[in-house]
């Protein structure tokens, strides 16, 4: 019988390395929260509305450190 386990061959650079183009949970992460902090605080910046630009900044703060709690998890590219 045969194996019907699909296997994902990732790309490798010269040494070898494992290449993710940022595939993993905390990538996603790491880019949506940046992403929608950015919009939101440029905005705030044009409203001239300064609690929403620091609620902003703090939103990016938060996104970092999930970010890293999740590379820490194993979900990241290292």
């Amino acid at each position: 019988m045969a194996d019907t386990a699909q296997h994902e061959k990732h790309e490798t650079n010269a040494r070898g390395a494992v290449i993710h183009h940022g595939r993993t949970p905390a990538a996603w992460l790491g880019s949506m929260t940046a992403m929608v902090a950015f919009l939101v605080g440029g905005l705030a910046v044009v409203l001239q509305n300064w609690p929403v630009f620091w609620g902003a900044v703090a939103l990016l703060v938060l996104g970092l450190i999930g970010t890293r709690v999740l590379q820490v998890m194993g979900y990241g590219a290292r």
